[in-house]
């Protein structure tokens, strides 16, 4: 006698939101992305429903740093220091750091529900889409919108979020899956940070349900985070394909900062040339000295306390004095390249820089983080440094 044997069904839970789009059925899944249930109730999902396409909340390089557990082979810290985008870099590192911190104690790791619904549709021959944004344009975009006084509002939540300790369960996540105080969550995020919640959460939910509209298939499963479910429900029914181009690319900086970053040699390099005019050549020669001890200091100073490599320390007190005066490029540019490239990360450094981040020893130990110190606080004594130069410089003229 043959066993016939049932197909599975689909579980009952709040999470799972079915719309209607003419002829096609797109369920929603609500996951929390440290969360073992949100796991399992994905693997569930796309078993009993068989659908013609799984859309996951991941673009490329997402997914090949969750799925490729060996992600530091991927990272070229010499064309990131290239391209200028260390700051970036560390914002998610420091993300990563925190939600990585999350999962250890909850024993699943950060993005592992987004992961098995794409094993899952592997197995099953469904095809895949990853339809989030290019993180890289999620990032700058974020940081460009936000004002520099909310930046430093930012970086310092993230700092002190890298180093709490206070324990979070499986009930406190299920709480936060929940839609209503998830939507005050996103409502105080809103009034706080209203640049970045238009980035990070709108922008997305646009993105996303347009990237799902175009995914091919007659019923799909969106894997998704909770947060983005109400955003997503509201733009599927929206025709918004339009804003693709604008949304998807990196604004250019505004007018004003680049004419505010030459504004500032501008004055310096005008005033030492009206004291030499006016007050002759040994006056000029003097503040001119007091430019270059003024910001080389401080900032061999900011690279001594990473306890950098004794050549960054030199280059340090060289390239503050001229980078000051361009706007090209800054101080811990210069003093980041030299540090990886005297000291370069070891591949062991790499695999557990997430740990590492999360007590303040690791900082100095891990070279990789070393990069970082010796990015930020050169950069920081040259900034201080351009200010009492340039102080000091103006206040002569008079």
């Amino acid at each position: 006698m043959q066993t016939v044997t049932a197909a599975p069904q689909p579980p009952e839970s709040a999470d799972i939101h079915r719309i209607q789009l003419v002829d096609r059925e797109i369920i929603l899944l609500g996951t929390a992305h440290v969360s073992r249930e949100s796991v399992q109730l994905v693997r569930q999902v796309i078993a009993a429903e068989l659908p013609d396409g799984v859309c996951v909340e991941l673009d490329q390089k997402r997914y090949d740093s969750l799925a490729n557990r060996k992600s530091w082979e991927l990272l070229d810290l010499r064309e990131i220091l290239r391209r200028r985008q260390l700051a970036t870099l560390l914002i998610n590192l420091l993300l990563a750091s925190y939600q990585k911190r999350l999962g250890d104690k909850l024993g699943v790791q950060p993005g592992s529900e987004l992961i098995a619904a794409a094993e899952t549709a592997q197995q099953l021959a469904i095809p895949v889409t990853l339809c989030d944004r290019d993180v890289r344009v999620t990032m700058r975009r974020a940081w460009r919108a936000t004002p520099w006084y909310r930046k430093i509002m930012l970086l310092g939540a993230l700092l002190a979020g890298m180093f709490d300790r206070s324990e979070i369960s499986e009930e406190s996540l299920r709480e936060l899956r929940d839609s209503d105080l998830l939507s005050e969550l996103l409502a105080q995020l809103g009034r706080e940070l209203p640049e970045l919640k238009e980035v990070l959460i709108d922008e997305r939910d646009t993105f996303l349900a347009e990237k799902i509209k175009e995914t091919p298939g007659d019923k799909l499963v969106a894997v998704v985070g909770a947060g983005h479910v109400a955003g997503i429900k509201k733009a599927l029914g929206r025709e918004q394909r339009h804003r693709l181009p604008e949304i998807s690319t990196i604004p250019p900086v505004s007018p004003a900062w680049k004419i505010l970053a030459w504004a500032v040699p501008v004055l310096i390099l005008g005033s030492l040339g009206y004291i030499a005019v006016s007050k002759g050549m040994a006056v000029a020669g003097q503040n001119l000295l007091y430019w270059i001890l003024a910001n080389g200091i401080p900032a061999s100073l900011g690279a001594t306390l990473a306890l950098a490599h004794p050549l960054t320390i030199v280059g340090a007190f060289v390239a503050a004095p001229v980078t000051s005066l361009t706007p090209v490029i800054g101080a811990g540019y210069v003093t980041a390249f030299l540090q990886a490239m005297l000291r370069p990360p070891l591949v062991t450094e790499f695999e557990r820089v997430l740990e590492d981040m999360n007590s303040l020893g690791g900082w100095w130990r891990n070279r990789l983080l070393r990069v970082f110190l010796a990015f930020i606080l050169p950069a920081l004594g040259s900034m201080i440094g351009t200010w009492i130069g340039g102080y000091e410089i103006i206040s002569n003229i008079f």
